[in-house]
């Protein structure tokens, strides 16, 4: 395959985020088949588009790449016909069927970033796209379907569609589902789902750690940092609800049925009580109010 072929072949793998090895000879001594320059592409399935030398080096560059994609690390590869000690800064395999030649074969991995999907347009579903970008990561919107390799799926839509994609990203095994709520409605919407109970208890709401966030820019760093902690495999920590933005409470208020802070620019929800306005974040709120408005209102 000629090197420009590879170079067409890496954006396409790297724009459907295709985990894959890139390998390129960097010294080869002879007598050897491959010469410096030489390059590959290895699949996580250990297929080999490129060329870096026959079929004996060729196997060891395949198991070598599957580990590498394991571990995300860069190695230096150096395969050699004759036993050798071991090499700083190298993995030094010993291959005795090669035609009397070393090679060295430097394996980059190409590692998709992670993938976030944000369900909602509120300002701290905003605040995630941009702090994700921040870190290198992918922020997508929520479109109704959850990519089979998202790391994360959080739902910041204040009450719109909750369900369904909590649902949808528990179902696809999404590993951090969270929901931005506060801790009584959270609770509340978890409990709706209709999923296995061990599913549920993998949403976590209030989404983020305690950082004493107040912003969006704030929660949405809190929130990012429980999706690290969780792909790192460390113990939660216990997360509470964010407080509202400072600066901002004039457009918002408190849905007197389940707690949720309702933003007034994004909800048409409101009923007037004794010469005030009252909004809610969904229909069932504002319906369960109108029923019996002195259940709500001491």
């Amino acid at each position: 395959m000629l090197r420009q072929d590879l170079t067409a072949r890496s954006l396409e793998l790297r724009a459907a985020r295709v985990p894959f090895v890139h390998a390129r000879v960097t010294l080869a001594e002879a007598p050897t088949s491959a010469k410096p320059g030489d390059e590959a592409i290895v699949l996580a399935d250990g297929s080999i588009e490129g060329f870096v030398g026959g079929a004996c080096a060729e196997t060891t560059v395949r198991e070598s790449s599957i580990g590498v994609l394991g571990t995300g690390e860069p190695v230096v590869l150096r395969i050699t016909p004759e036993p050798e000690p071991a090499q700083p800064g190298k993995a030094v395999v010993h291959n005795p069927c090669l035609s009397g030649g070393t090679l060295e074969v430097f394996l980059e991995p190409v590692v998709p970033p992670p993938l976030v999907v944000v369900v909602g347009g509120a300002p701290i579903a905003r605040a995630l796209a941009a702090v994700g970008a921040g870190l290198g990561w992918a922020v997508e919107r929520y479109d109704g379907a959850v990519p089979g390799d998202a790391a994360a799926l959080v739902v910041a839509s204040h009450g719109r569609g909750e369900e369904e994609a909590l649902v949808a990203a528990l179902e696809t095994g999404v590993p951090y589902v969270g929901l931005v709520a506060s801790r009584r409605r959270g609770a509340a919407v978890v409990a709706s789902l209709e999923v296995p109970p061990e599913l549920r208890a993998r949403v976590h709401t209030p989404a983020g750690l305690d950082l004493g966030a107040t912003t969006p820019g704030e929660v949405a760093l809190s929130i990012l940092a429980e999706v690290v902690q969780s792909r790192r495999g460390l113990p939660p920590l216990v997360a509470t609800a964010p407080s509202p933005p400072a600066g901002e409470l004039s457009d918002r208020s408190i849905d007197p049925v389940c707690g949720m802070t309702v933003f007034h620019e994004e909800h048409g929800l409101v009923v007037e009580h004794e010469g005030h306005e009252v909004w809610f974040c969904g229909r069932g709120c504002r319906d369960a109010f109108v029923a019996d408005p002195g259940a709500y209102t001491s």
